[in-house]
């Protein structure tokens, strides 16, 4: 489905990044935005699981003098502090590319941490991911680690709602028209808490359910009867 949907958009991926996780981390699919013109970002995981040992490999046994170019960042939000650093390479271009994975230039850690300062007790958290990338080698490790976490933003405000939160997951409706009818509808209720700038999803539909239909209402612009 994604190169096609590709082609329908091929006129405007000239000079554009297109990020996507390790589903979309194929060759052929990169070879297509390249020839577009656009550069490509994904994550690199088992599905490929020479490119992903060889990208884990360099980050945890670099070869003598090689140095990485690095960034980090620092968050807070709701008690939660995060720490994200980004390590780069291009050392393996040359090589990823001899191996058909076209215009190759950065392999990438993105290593989090995420803790908890106001609650001790609660376990840290670690998760290292790794990703490739066409962008020049000369890309600075700031802007890749942003790209990254617009990414995940999508994913966060859009891909899990959907999923989890709006149960499409687990929903069980596979015939006929019914299962475009509901993604239809689980995208207008995201797109009425978004436009009322919800920042959590699952809350909103809780305190929907929980109280008076008047907020309801007054969530969709119309007055309670």
């Amino acid at each position: 489905m994604a190169p096609r949907l590709l082609e329908q958009v091929q006129p405007l991926l000239a000079g554009r990044l297109v990020s996507g996780d390790a589903l979309y981390c194929q060759k052929t699919l990169c070879r297509q935005l390249r020839a577009a013109g656009a550069h490509y970002l994904f994550a690199v995981k088992d599905n490929q699981p020479s490119l992903h040992e060889d990208v884990v490999l360099l980050f945890t046994e670099p070869p003598l003098g090689e140095v990485f170019v690095t960034a980090q960042t620092v968050t807070k939000h709701g008690g939660r502090l995060e720490r994200r650093q980004v390590r780069a390479s291009a050392c393996l271009a040359a090589y990823l590319q001899e191996a058909g994975w076209p215009d190759a230039g950065l392999v990438l850690e993105v290593a989090s941490c995420v803790s908890w300062p106001c609650h001790p007790t609660r376990p840290v958290r670690h998760e290292r991911r790794y990703f490739v990338s066409s962008l020049p080698a000369t890309t600075s490790p700031a802007i890749v680690l942003h790209r990254v976490r617009v990414h995940w933003h999508i994913e966060n405000r859009l891909h899990w709602p959907r999923d989890v939160t709006l149960g499409e997951d687990a929903s069980q409706v596979r015939s006929g028209r019914a299962p475009q009818a509901l993604a239809a509808v689980r995208n207008a209720v995201l797109g009425l808490l978004h436009g009322h700038q919800v920042a959590n999803a699952a809350a909103a539909i809780r305190t929907c359910a929980w109280s008076p239909p008047t907020l309801l209402f007054r969530l969709l612009g119309i007055a309670s009867p």
